[in-house]
């Protein structure tokens, strides 16, 4: 048996300086290969030390999994730890729409989510299955974030669902943008084999309500439009906009995946 185990990376970003990339191997066997979940704020998902509002705790919930059910999975945590305006424009794509946001935030917003996906799919999945023990391919990979980070795992998964089954779109930023635009947006997007989306949201506090009736809003489009067996909504009405929450979803969501990687 090869113990767990994270690695930190830094590989190239387009435009900037190496971006910090913690890839964490749950303990398997020799020769195991594991499914994969990528994720957005790799400085959250793993311990308190490198947290800057709380941890989701990942390696925990991967362990538990792998108790119940004997399935795990890869965590790929990209880190989007720099100013609040610079993980808002990684995680924000400029291509769905014109971006709602503050007067005073227009000056400072460039939406750059599209480097981002791209930056995940052509760089980092490249070197995470060079050097780790992952399953590669559409049906062993998934996606998910929180927040800003949501709303690019959305974006990425219906931009690459060649490279994605599955999406983990908790607390999405729907409101960044206008339903017309979204719903044109989501059926140019399209296709066959489209991957599993779990979409989450609280509305414990002010925020999380925002990001609630943008969700259900959003949900209601996609069910006129997508694979029914490939949606499915969360709501907890008592969870804020905060880790904690995500946490506390995330097991569901590795579990949904796990299961689905199974039998695809």
């Amino acid at each position: 048996m090869i113990d767990e185990k994270i690695t930190e990376l830094k590989l190239p970003y387009p435009g900037g300086d190496d971006r910090l990339v913690r890839v964490y191997v749950p303990a398997h066997e020799e020769g195991e290969t594991i499914p994969v979940i990528y994720m957005t704020d790799g400085q959250n998902l793993f311990d308190e030390e490198h947290a800057t509002y709380g941890c989701w705790y990942t390696r925990e919930a991967v362990r538990a999994e792998r108790n119940s059910s004997g399935k795990a999975a890869v965590i790929v945590g990209v880190h989007n730890d720099g100013s609040p305006v610079d993980r808002a424009n990684d995680l924000t794509p400029g291509t769905i729409g014109e971006v709602l946001c503050p007067p005073q935030m227009r000056s400072l917003l460039d939406p750059r989510g599209e480097v981002f996906a791209d930056f995940v799919v052509n760089t980092v999945m490249p070197a995470v299955e060079e050097k780790f023990p992952v399953q590669s391919g559409r049906e062993n990979t998934a996606f998910c974030g929180s927040s800003s980070g949501g709303l690019e795992a959305f974006f990425i998964a219906l931009s690459y669902p060649h490279v994605f089954c599955a999406a983990g779109v908790f607390s999405p930023c729907f409101m960044f943008y206008t339903p017309d635009d979204l719903f044109k947006w989501i059926r140019g997007r399209l296709g066959d084999n489209m991957p599993y989306l779990y979409l989450y949201s609280g509305a414990g506090d002010e925020h999380e309500k925002v990001i609630c009736m943008s969700t259900e809003q959003t949900y209601d489009m996609l069910a006129e439009c997508y694979p029914p067996e490939s949606l499915n909504e969360v709501i907890l009405m008592d969870q804020p906009h905060h880790e904690k929450a995500w946490a506390q979803i995330f097991p569901d969501f590795l579990h949904t995946f796990l299961s689905k990687s199974s039998v695809l």
